[in-house]
């Protein structure tokens, strides 16, 4: 199992965005597919305070709700594109 885990929307570019990431870093992570209507994304407002999706959970770094597609992009990178380099 994973010690990272986003959450995501088929369909949402920032979602991709980060996946495009995730996937160049060559990062092992469980995606959790929310729906659609903000209104039904209990979980995801429990952990990160919104229903904004993406949103990322770094067990391993203490990250518990990370939202937005650039914060979440510039962390993985500072936190695990200099270990690969």
């Amino acid at each position: 199992m994973s010690d990272l885990t986003l959450y995501e929307l088929d369909g949402c570019p920032y979602c991709a965005k980060v996946v495009t990431k995730l996937n160049e870093l060559d990062l092992k992570y469980e995606s959790v597919k929310v729906p659609s209507a903000h209104s039904d994304r209990t979980e995801v407002k429990e952990i990160s305070g919104q229903t904004g999706v993406p949103v990322l959970v770094d067990e391993a770094n203490g990250v518990e709700g990370m939202p937005e597609s650039d914060d979440i992009v510039e962390y993985l990178e500072e936190t695990y594109g200099a270990a690969a380099n």
